[in-house]
């Protein structure tokens, strides 16, 4: 059996959040505007990827992302719970595929396709101190 046997398409997660001052794009850099800043609604998506596949590998492995392709599709104030709900769509060895949608109390906020690699967490956790000795 390999560490994504577990793994099936059709898995689900979701993560939410309220959007605070320090969520909002003139804070984080990414504009001028008093909104849900579009890095953080894509942490937000990530972390609903995870919360899909918690629980289901095994303790030595994770999950890190490889790529995000993201739609942020509306404005969203400081104040404002936050929600995005991830579903495994694909599994292909160990690339993991999702699609994501966010939402806030009123639309559709944003949309995306992730993926996910799994990969054995002190492996992968050596090479990044080994980065940082260098």
């Amino acid at each position: 059996m390999t560490s994504t046997d577990s793994l099936q398409p059709g898995l689900t997660g979701e993560a939410k959040a309220t959007v605070g001052e320090e969520d909002l794009a003139r804070q984080v850099g990414s504009g001028d505007v008093a909104v849900y800043a579009t890095p953080r609604l894509a942490a937000l998506m990530e972390g609903a990827a995870i919360a899909a596949v918690k629980g289901v590998l095994p303790a030595e492995k994770t999950t890190v992302g490889a790529r995000l392709d993201l739609s942020h599709l509306a404005p969203t104030p400081a104040g404002s719970t936050v929600r995005a709900e991830a579903r495994l769509e694909e599994v292909d060895s160990k690339k993991l595929r999702f699609r994501i949608t966010a939402f806030d109390e009123r639309e559709k906020i944003g949309e995306a396709s992730h993926e996910r690699i799994v990969v054995d967490r002190n492996k992968f956790t050596s090479r990044a101190e080994e980065k940082a000795k260098s």
